[in-house]
């Protein structure tokens, strides 16, 4: 009987879901995101204003955001988004974003993009299949330096600030018709069955493997 029982424990462990790895293309992205972070942090005087990154209820990064091989001036990216849950980050998502109408900057074949989502409402559009940004959600480019006393209204009236960082140069950007939404195939790698909205909601904890990305958050 008892070895009937380990047998009937061992096929059930067998038929259990098994999270896939992360690809290496996955696992990169998540340290670029992270890297992005730590190196925009490092300068205060060139980073966000942190009245603003503490008001944020999501931070999204989009590293290498490049020039699409489809279609004519087209752009598209994937990263990470994370989303405060009290004074915590919750673990992150993967996102991907796709542009047709505006151009990298002059001479730029990609940019770092950082997004600050203001509130929730903006955060639980992102996570309704995809959204138009300018239409669905408003956007501006967000003010840079130590405070946001140089912000101008539309800055401090918009659901999302947007920021890009090319060539040394980090500034404020305008990517209104930009389309974002959870990367589904990249999540279901790394949450499995987990839906992107129910792990930015809940208590879900955030995997070894984004851990760079985690304490990048975490800005002094």
């Amino acid at each position: 009987m008892r070895q009937l029982s380990i047998g009937v424990l061992l096929a059930t462990f067998a038929v259990l879901p098994l999270s896939a790895e992360l690809s290496k293309g996955e696992v990169s992205r998540i340290q670029e995101a992270a890297t992005v972070l730590k190196e925009i942090h490092a300068v205060p005087d060139k980073d966000i204003p942190q009245d603003l990154w503490q008001k944020a209820d999501c931070v999204m990064v989009i590293p290498g955001l490049k020039k699409a091989a489809f279609g004519i001036g087209g752009e598209y990216g994937k990263g990470l988004m994370s989303c405060r849950r009290g004074a915590e980050w919750s673990a992150p998502i993967f996102m991907k974003m796709a542009k047709g109408s505006w151009g990298l900057q002059i001479g730029a074949q990609s940019i770092d993009l950082v997004l600050l989502v203001m509130n929730e409402g903006g955060a639980e559009k992102l996570l309704n299949n995809k959204v138009t940004l300018g239409a669905e959600a408003s956007v501006a480019g967000g003010p840079v330096g130590r405070d946001t006393r140089a912000g101008t209204d539309a800055q401090l009236k918009a659901e999302i600030l947007a920021y890009s960082r090319t060539q040394g140069l980090f500034a404020g950007i305008d990517i209104s018709g930009g389309i974002l939404q959870p990367d589904d195939d990249n999540n279901k790698d790394l949450y499995g069955t987990t839906s992107a909205k129910d792990v930015l909601h809940g208590t879900t904890k955030a995997p070894a493997a984004t851990a760079s990305f985690m304490s990048a958050l975490h800005r002094s």
